[in-house]
């Protein structure tokens, strides 16, 4: 392998000193408009690549964000730290990565050693805004914003899924459609899930109509409970027109219990979920066609790509971070469980 160039080649070939070619190369500095047409010209000729780092660090810049996942490789997780690192390799900025494994403990820990590297921006991400993240941020003194993520420190920039945009956009496709008569199979205990059927009643309310079945059904978040869920709606089924689901494996599991006992998805009942599993080839289910579920892909990726944006604004001093949570909005996918329907 042939040695690379070196800045002190490019001064040899121009015949000035290092420190003029260094300054040129750099953008600063005074010299002749000779001098630097042959330093350039020297450079051009060697193929001359300068030193990325070495060059911010002249600059006192270092060009290079902290990243800090709870579990990066996580079903979620991995499409919004996606969207993250694109969104630097889009602005040249290098990736300081860390991975805490799963132990929520070691978000401390490692937040301490990124104090002793000279980050411009933090980013942390989290598995959703189940748990508010405990993250000793103020000792680094460079912005910090959360990706799919809320902090415990509510004033902190945290990017999120918009759980009531989506229950919104829903309901929306759905009385569009010209369905009247609901019910809504989720989870107990997830604030996401609140969140998307809070949206789904307030736009049903402000459209002046009401759920068929007032209280949502709840279990949690498997096929096997919306098997179960689709068992104790069936006494109810001609009440029904439409059902909205936590997510697309509770989906597939009401789907599977209605049309075993002849119930017509989506002529007689639409369904729709949330996740986009099959649009993102996610594992764990198995479906009948492509795109067979009507769902909202709540576009992880985005909330990555927002995060470092918002960050590059941020450490650039072009814009200050927003506070607090950050929705950012969903996407419905439309599929065969609402199609017959349009």
């Amino acid at each position: 392998m042939a040695p690379s160039v070196t800045l002190h080649d490019v001064a040899a070939r121009a015949g000035v000193h290092y420190s003029t070619a260094s300054r040129v190369l750099n953008g600063q500095g005074k010299v002749s408009s000779a001098t630097r047409e042959r330093i350039l010209k020297a450079a051009a000729d060697l193929d001359f690549v300068p030193n990325a780092q070495a060059l911010f660090f002249a600059r006192g810049t270092s060009r290079t964000f902290g990243v800090l996942t709870q579990d990066a490789a996580e079903t979620f997780a991995l499409p919004t730290f996606g969207g993250a690192s694109l969104a630097l390799g889009a602005h040249d900025i290098a990736m300081l990565h860390y991975d805490a494994s799963g132990d929520a403990a070691a978000l401390e820990r490692v937040t301490a050693r990124m104090r002793s590297r000279q980050i411009e921006a933090l980013l942390v991400l989290g598995k959703g805004p189940e748990q508010p993240l405990e993250v000793p941020t103020s000792g680094l003194r460079v912005p910090v914003a959360f990706a799919y993520a809320i902090s415990a420190n509510r004033k902190d920039t945290s990017f999120v899924t918009d759980g009531v945009g989506a229950g919104r956009m829903v309901a929306d496709h759905l009385l569009d459609l010209g369905r009247s008569r609901f019910a809504h199979v989720t989870t107990t205990g997830s604030m996401a899930a609140q969140q998307r059927y809070k949206g789904f009643v307030e736009r049903l309310r402000e459209r002046d109509t009401q759920m068929a079945v007032r209280r949502a059904l709840r279990g949690d978040w498997s096929r096997g409970w919306g098997e179960e869920a689709a068992r104790r709606l069936l006494p109810r089924i001609g009440e029904l027109d439409a059902i909205f689901c936590g997510n697309d494996a509770i989906t597939l599991g009401v789907e599977s219990v209605l049309t075993r006992h002849g119930v017509r998805v989506p002529d007689d009942i639409a369904l729709v979920g949330y996740d986009n599993a099959e649009g993102h080839g996610w594992p764990g289910e198995k479906y009948p066609r492509r795109q067979h579920l009507t769902t909202v892909d709540p576009r992880l990726s985005e909330i990555g790509r927002c995060s470092i944006e918002a960050l590059v604004s941020a450490a650039a001093g072009t814009a200050p971070l927003p506070r607090g949570p950050q929705p950012v909005p969903g996407k419905l996918i439309l599929g065969e469980t609402t199609a017959a329907s349009a």
